[in-house]
């Protein structure tokens, strides 16, 4: 949209999806499609399948004359596969995909695209590499100039090393676990913990008398803050949270997700690989790991500033940008007049 602040942006969705909260609260129209999960395994399912597909290839394609589409962006998942069959022969395609390896839906649409962009290397496409299109705030954020603002919003110590905890919007029990019980830990070591712990999850925490604190949270909606409060980050490494901790230069201990084909794992090699990270398993993330590897860490800022550098250089801040011109040079000439 600063590109083309004339441009009109329509979302597709599932009904069942976080989308119907998030998409509208960000500003932009969302249209809601039948879902067509792709099952696994063969089961019954398989049989219903292609009726599913058509039925929504027939609503997405209703929506595309409804608003006049000139354009189709696809970023993998249940909605892209009938967006991308719908569009084809009829609108141009740009796909991007984020993860470290493609998934089904992006494999398809990626052999009819005109455009197909990347968010690493081998993904497994033929694809430019752009990395993750993120937030202008995310991809602007000065972490050491609103360090001091960040720290007081969360009631953290001004001045002590600070881990920023998080596993996800969900929140992750096994990192929930290790890390609450290392709370005393931490503290007596000087060092002030944010943790985003999930909704859905509590963590019953033991504040020490006059040590940094540790801020539970269940749900944290200013990230940028709390990149900016933060010398470290302890997470999951789903490929949009590896990307803005890259972007923003936050020195990270990944703690992959340990189901699926081992995705998160991959999306976290470039960064560690670089120097800007490190990989726990999720079985080993004990809470006596989370005091070994942290407390040595957090008290060691030269090695916190080379990992820094290391994010920085490894990450994408202009992929927006990068994405939307390859998006608008697909427009048709006036298109958008």
């Amino acid at each position: 949209m600063r590109l083309r602040p004339d441009a009109r942006v329509i979302a597709l969705g599932t009904e069942r999806g976080l989308e119907g909260k998030i998409v509208p609260a960000r500003g932009y129209q969302l249209e809601f499609i039948p879902p067509v999960p792709l099952p696994r395994k063969p089961t019954a399912d398989l049989l219903s399948l292609p009726l599913k597909v058509r039925g929504a290839i027939r609503a997405v394609r209703d929506i595309y004359d409804r608003y006049g589409a000139d354009v189709v962006v696809g970023f993998g998942g249940y909605v892209a596969l009938p967006a991308y069959l719908a569009a084809r022969g009829r609108l141009p395609i740009v796909v991007h995909e984020a993860n470290a390896k493609a998934g089904l839906a992006n494999k398809v649409g990626a052999k009819f695209a005109h455009k197909v962009a990347a968010a690493v290397p081998n993904s497994g496409l033929d694809a430019q590499v752009i990395g993750i299109p993120l937030r202008h705030s995310i991809t602007t954020l000065d972490r050491a100039a609103l360090r001091a603002q960040a720290r007081a919003h969360f009631g953290l110590h001004p001045t002590a090393p600070t881990v920023f905890v998080t596993g996800g919007s969900q929140g992750a029990q096994s990192i929930n676990r290790a890390v609450s019980g290392a709370a005393g830990a931490l503290q007596q070591a000087g060092i002030g913990v944010l943790h985003v712990h999930g909704p859905k999850n509590t963590i019953a925490v033991q504040q020490v008398p006059g040590a940094p604190s540790y801020v539970p949270l269940p749900y944290c909606d200013r990230m940028d803050l709390a990149y900016a409060a933060a010398d470290v980050i302890l997470c999951r490494s789903g490929a949009m949270t590896v990307a803005e901790v890259s972007a923003v230069g936050l020195p990270a201990v990944f703690v992959p997700l340990p189901i699926g084909n081992g995705e998160q794992a991959l999306n976290a090699l470039p960064v560690v690989d670089a120097g800007g990270g490190v990989i726990v398993k999720d079985e080993d993330l004990t809470t006596q790991r989370v005091v070994d590897l942290l407390i040595p860490l957090l008290h060691d800022p030269g090695t916190l500033s080379q990992m820094a550098l290391a994010q920085s250089n490894a990450g994408h801040r202009t992929a927006d940008e990068t994405l939307a011109r390859m998006v608008l040079e697909l427009v048709p000439s006036g298109a958008l007049r």
